[in-house]
Formats: structure tokens, C-alpha cells, sequence
């Protein structure tokens, strides 16, 4: 991968923003997304982090942690944070912007258990296929401490098929609904497109209870997301 989404953060840090990211997806056209989103503070953040941040305890693990804002804000609360991204550039903001333990790292070849593991901005994103949501979690309850916690967001994308007369144009014999190819662009550069896995929350509870996670919805967002706790 070239890294664009890091290329673009190293920009932003280092006050050569010029342009943002442009991203897409097999079921939707191109949507900006502002490089100073990356860097909000706690007050710009949407209601299901800050509630999600509220809810951190313990020794936490920020899951893609981009800029690094997330391990911030709970750095800064005395909370002992790690931070991984698959992005190199987006570990080196992080380093730069005072985040103390960040790695290069994808989050199945971790190894460190905590209290609290953070998967936002989407966090089934990582799991990129519906079947491969299983393994992950087997992998995710693997690093939790004893009544340790994984709080994760998605959404149900059902809502992006739906026709002017309020019925679905789903493909029944296609893939799941909510996979998608992602598409990222960054001055006039393409990213290799990823696999990207938005996940309803009655899939995501009976992935859970397979692997013996109980799990629950903490918060319902305004637009068909929702936060949910894992334990």
C-alpha cells in the first residue's frame, strides 16, 4: 500500500495541508474527508466516542488509532494507553503529537492483554469480511484482562439500498450486505482499495456469543450506528 491516509496525516502535522482525502466505496460516490476531522479534540468528537472514551479504563489499546487523538485524551486522563495502526505515517503523528507507546502493528499480531480495547471510527472496519468476523473476536477476547471490555462502533448500511419507494435493492446471492470495497484518494494518488466490513449489531451480538462474549448496545448514534460493549 502507498500509504496515502498516512502521507496525508504527516501533511496535516506538519503544516502542508493543501487538500483532504477523498474516499469512496462500491455503493457510493466520492465524499471528502477533512484532514482536520483526523485531528478533533474531545469536544468535536461524536457522542458514541466521547462515550466510548468516558467508558475506558485500565491499561487500553486504541485499535487504528490514526492521529492519535483517541490516546490522547486518555493519556492525558492518566489512563496507561498503546496505540497500533497498519499506517506508518499515522504512527509517526501519533509519536509526534505526544502519544507515549505507539506501533506499527495489525491488531491479530498483538499480544499484550488489557482492560479496555477501543475499536472506533467504525472499529468491524478492521475485520473486513463477515466471515472473518469470528476469528477476530476469538483473537480480541484472547487480549482482555479479567472483566476486561471491547468497546466497538459500526453501523447497519441497509439503509444505502434502499429505492425511492422505501424498498431494498439488496442482492441476495451476493456477498454480505454490509462488506464494501473502499476506495482513498490523496492529490491526485490512489490507494490500493481495502475491504471494509460495516456490521449490523444483531450479526455482530451472534459473532459474540459464538466465541462466549456477551455483548450489548451502550448507544444508539443518530444515523443508524450505535456503540456496543463486549465483555
Amino acid at each position: 500500500m502507498k500509504d496515502l491516509f498516512g502521507k496525508a496525516l504527516l501533511d496535516y502535522q506538519h503544516n502542508n495541508y493543501t487538500e483532504d482525502l477523498i474516499t469512496s466505496t462500491n455503493i457510493s460516490v466520492d465524499d471528502v474527508l477533512p484532514l482536520p476531522y483526523l485531528f478533533r479534540d474531545f469536544s468535536e468528537m461524536p457522542k458514541l466516542e466521547q462515550e466510548a472514551l468516558k467508558r475506558s479504563q485500565g491499561k487500553v489499546l486504541d485499535v487504528g488509532c490514526g492521529s492519535g487523538s483517541h490516546s490522547l485524551y486518555l493519556q492525558n486522563k492518566g489512563l496507561d494507553v498503546k496505540a497500533i495502526d497498519i499506517s506508518l505515517g499515522a504512527v509517526k503523528v501519533a509519536k509526534e503529537r505526544g502519544v507515549k507507546h505507539v506501533e506499527l502493528k495489525n491488531i491479530m499480531k498483538e499480544s499484550d492483554t488489557f482492560d479496555t480495547i477501543l475499536l472506533l471510527m467504525n472499529g468491524t472496519g478492521v475485520f473486513q469480511k463477515l466471515d472473518l468476523v469470528t476469528a477476530h473476536l476469538k483473537h480480541l477476547k484472547t487480549l482482555l484482562n479479567t472483566n476486561g471490555q471491547i468497546l466497538i462502533d459500526s453501523s447497519d448500511i441497509k439503509y444505502m439500498y434502499e429505492d425511492d419507494d422505501g424498498g431494498l435493492w439488496i442482492d441476495t446471492n451476493a456477498n454480505y450486505y454490509g462488506e464494501l470495497d473502499y476506495f482513498l484518494s490523496y492529490k491526485g494518488e490512489d490507494e490500493e482499495p481495502m475491504k471494509w466490513l460495516y456490521l449490523d449489531f444483531e450479526r455482530l451480538q451472534l459473532a459474540s456469543q459464538s466465541v462466549r462474549l456477551q455483548c450489548e448496545i451502550v448507544l444508539d448514534g443518530e444515523h443508524f450506528d450505535y456503540l456496543a460493549r463486549l465483555s
